[in-house]
């Protein structure tokens, strides 16, 4: 089967609500209003007009300033918001790397929650057990297995987090940043473990910040600028775009 990612104008509008202006002369008039006035809703387009493509091979950098969009690209690619117009075509299963706790429950213990985030990323139940012992293993959780989560420290749930996202090989994986998590031995796993995935993946989409990480890892690049797409092309050319923005 071949495996692509393509975009072709695809933009993404989201509600929020806006308060009207105060225009109350005195206190009093101002408590009135603030329980009278009623918020409106209005309908700000966050990404507009994206087009690229991802083909079989592509590792694609996700190029641009803080707010330029790229987070939320990342979601619209991975399905987790529908585009609001343009059509978004994709053949392949994916996998995103954007929140490695999802799907985890606090007050179930360790080796439920591998349960839990394995079925939030659509994976088989028999194959998520088959695949228990070497998570725990990789996480340096084996012992707490039928610990609550709640009862672990930040790192050991980041560390779970990683090793169940990372657990399985996808046609397509979506990255917002270059992951790391925990102390630096595992820190060393966790690079070795994303070169291996990254270089399983038939695509990778990878949204940073790091333009040396960018080059050495991709192909391609698209440059976001306030939702639009500023620049698509080479990575090398993507790069340079970029700095020119940030001049």
């Amino acid at each position: 089967m071949s495996v692509h990612l393509r975009a072709r104008g695809v933009c993404l509008s989201v509600p929020h609500y806006v308060q009207r202006p105060d225009t109350a002369g005195s206190w009093i008039g101002t408590l009135i209003g603030a329980s009278t006035n009623r918020p409106q809703r209005v309908f700000r387009k966050i990404l507009k007009d994206i087009s690229f493509s991802a083909e079989e091979g592509d590792r694609v950098a996700l190029i641009g300033r803080n707010g330029a969009g790229k987070s939320t690209l990342l979601r619209v690619l991975t399905g987790a918001y529908p585009p609001s117009a343009g059509v978004l075509d994709v053949s392949g299963h994916r996998q995103a790397l954007l929140n490695i706790s999802l799907g985890f429950r606090p007050d179930a213990t360790v080796a439920e929650n591998i349960l839990l985030r394995g079925t939030a990323m659509g994976i088989e139940s028999a194959r998520i057990r088959e695949l228990s012992r070497e998570i725990l293993e990789f996480a340096g959780l084996a012992d707490v297995a039928q610990h609550r989560l709640r009862t672990l420290s930040a790192g050991q749930r980041m560390r779970l987090g990683f090793a169940v996202s990372t657990a399985t090989e996808r046609d397509i994986m979506l990255l917002d940043e270059w992951l790391g998590a925990g102390d630096m031995q595992f820190i060393r796993k966790a690079r070795a473990r994303m070169n291996d995935r990254v270089n399983g993946s038939r695509i990778v989409i990878l949204a940073t910040h790091n333009l040396e990480i960018a080059r050495r890892v991709c192909n391609k690049g698209v440059v976001l600028e306030q939702g639009r797409v500023a620049f698509y092309g080479g990575v090398i050319e993507s790069i340079l775009e970029y700095r020119k923005l940030c001049r």
